[in-house]
């Protein structure tokens, strides 16, 4: 049975055209001649001109009965001729039934089950643009963002499904939603198997899609410093670009998967994150892992499923990190298969790294830079690196600048400034916000990270503090502006700030202070139960506090140092 659905997943491949091209040259990396321009240590590597789909796709016929993914869970899973079929015919459903076509938005709201990447691949057949978007946001949340892109379809579940009607009906919209549950769908809503497992759809009508590697394939949503998440346009070629650079065997510490090995990756950083999305999903998709996907994270679960099986890899945040190195119900047993350890999205203490290696001292531990805009890659140590403090050499094809804050001239080694970054993995810009985009790139292709960083005389990259003043909370990104918008929307609020304060238990927590309205009363527990009906979990704010004014300069602009040296 096996060799048969083997020769017929070959025989798929190969009639789509799926030809590996991953050593085709795309753009060649331009050298800058400026001094003090940080270059990688890695070679530069040829960038394939594949789609995201092709990509993916161009090395499955290696491994057609392996398992792509399954539910720490309930154990429901798919090999990779299944996640291929049932994405080809999605993707058919969509342009046959849905009438989608090219650069259609299709929202993904979904937790990490292991039919996301069908979802992915499938409305990325079809022509279309994914927005993943996060199950946990309110109606209010998904509102703006649903609207934001023009969204064409929703694919979710029942349990994000209210605060989707809720939204939709809001904007008037009677965008189609499918939903993965297979009992006791709300009316109205499509069930995803109708779609995913017909037996008469034809896939031939996907050979009609017209994508290149310059079009868009993905529009995740980044927090900024002002207003609302800014959407980010990822295209086909700088997505492949950044799986290409991760994937490098430098840097990776995974075998490609053979007849008698695959790695296994226990997968909670959440898909709906460029983080979980592109380098946790994708780039290891691409390789033949095992992805095994949990819906959260709960600790229980966690080390079981790391123990179950046997995963080799682990990507993680902060949180998780400083979980398995001071919580004592975590012992060298749970870790016993664990070879390679790679931390991002927030800084971590090298200390906290220290403990999780003591713990196994056979675990390669590192830290990784990247952001949404660098499509969640931009720097890591090789595979056997133990510098725990920095967060490695810049990738394969990429350049860092550490500007002057105030001339913007590169810095030499040892001296902090702002992060500028530029490569093949950097976006094309913030959807439908040219000012944002304008404002954050350089005449000369330069993107301003707004992170303070250095390097050292061997090229390590440091991390050191934020420019920009987002709250990292969980490895989540809060911007301050996003939740003063919301306290301001309050009749009794005159003035506000928010800046993020230390907290144990995420690292960092939003804190609010406000004027009240001459004459109102309003107590700090009234006004965090305001906001916090409104946005997600992390994003809540977790204190609040009454001032008399809220410090500004002379142009306007919020002193939140005064604020913090004052009141924190």
């Amino acid at each position: 049975m096996a060799s048969k659905l083997r020769n017929l997943f070959t025989q798929v491949i190969r009639k789509q055209k799926f030809t590996p091209s991953y050593m085709a040259v795309g753009r060649k990396s331009t050298l800058s001649t400026e001094s003090n321009v940080l270059s990688s240590v890695y070679d530069d590597i040829p960038i394939s001109n594949d789609t995201l789909c092709d990509f993916v796709w161009q090395r499955m016929d290696r491994w057609p009965d392996k398992t792509a993914t399954v539910c720490s869970v309930t154990g429901r899973g798919y090999t990779y001729a299944q996640l291929h079929r049932i994405s080809m015919v999605f993707g058919a459903s969509l342009r046959s039934k849905l009438k989608l076509r090219e650069d259609d938005k299709v929202a993904i709201i979904l937790p990490n089950v292991p039919e996301y990447p069908c979802i992915v691949m499938g409305a990325l057949q079809a022509g279309c643009v994914v927005s993943p978007m996060n199950p946990l946001y309110t109606a209010e949340e998904l509102k703006r963002q649903l609207e934001l892109i023009d969204c064409k379809l929703v694919v979710s579940s029942k349990i994000s499904y209210p605060n989707i009607a809720q939204a939709l009906q809001s904007l008037k919209s009677k965008i189609p939603v499918i939903l993965i549950d297979n009992e006791g769908l709300p009316e109205g809503t499509i069930k995803f198997a109708d779609f995913a497992e017909d037996v008469n759809a034809d896939t031939n009508c996907l050979k009609s899609v017209k994508r290149s590697p310059d079009d868009v394939a993905v529009i995740p949503f980044s927090s900024g410093t002002s207003g609302f998440p800014k959407g980010v346009v990822l295209t086909h070629r700088s997505m492949v670009a950044s799986s290409v650079m991760i994937s490098s065997p430098e840097i990776m510490a995974i075998v490609e998967t053979t007849a008698t090995r695959q790695s296994v990756f226990a997968a909670v950083i959440p898909f709906f994150h460029i983080f979980g999305f592109n380098i946790l999903m994708l780039s290891q998709l691409y390789l033949g892992c095992k992805l095994v996907t949990l819906p959260h994270f709960k600790p229980d679960l966690f080390l079981q499923t790391i123990a179950k099986y046997k995963s080799d890899i682990l990507f993680m945040v902060p949180p998780i990190a400083v979980f398995l190195a001071r919580h004592p119900a975590v012992t060298p047993a749970h870790l016993q298969s664990v070879r390679s350890i790679i931390c991002g999205a927030a800084p971590l203490s090298p200390a906290d790294a220290d403990a999780i290696v003591a713990k196994n001292n056979n675990i390669y531990f590192r830290q990784g830079y990247g952001l949404t805009e660098t499509c969640g890659s931009f720097s890591v140590a090789r595979k056997t690196d133990r510098n725990h403090a920095s967060v490695g050499y810049v990738l394969s094809n990429c350049q860092a600048k550490i500007a002057d804050m105030e001339t913007h001239q590169a810095l030499g080694p040892g001296k902090e400034g702002e992060l500028w970054v530029r490569g093949p993995n950097v976006m094309s810009g913030y959807y439908k916000n040219e000012e944002a985009t304008k404002s954050d790139f350089t005449d000369d292709g330069w993107y301003k990270t707004g992170d303070i960083a250095k390097y050292d005389e061997n090229n390590y990259l440091y991390v050191t503090d934020r420019l920009k003043e987002l709250i990292k909370v969980k490895g989540y990104q809060v911007p301050p502006a996003e939740l003063e918008t919301v306290i301001r929307t309050h009749p009794k609020v005159a003035d506000c700030a928010v800046l993020g304060v230390k907290d144990p238990a995420t690292g960092e927590a939003p804190k609010a202070f406000f004027v009240p309205q001459p004459g109102q009363s309003l107590t700090p527990e009234e006004l965090m139960a305001f906001v916090n009906s409104k946005v997600t979990s992390y994003k809540q704010i977790k204190q609040a506090q009454i001032v008399d004014e809220i410090p500004k300069n002379p142009g306007g602009k919020i002193l939140k140092r005064v604020l913090k040296e004052k009141y924190c």
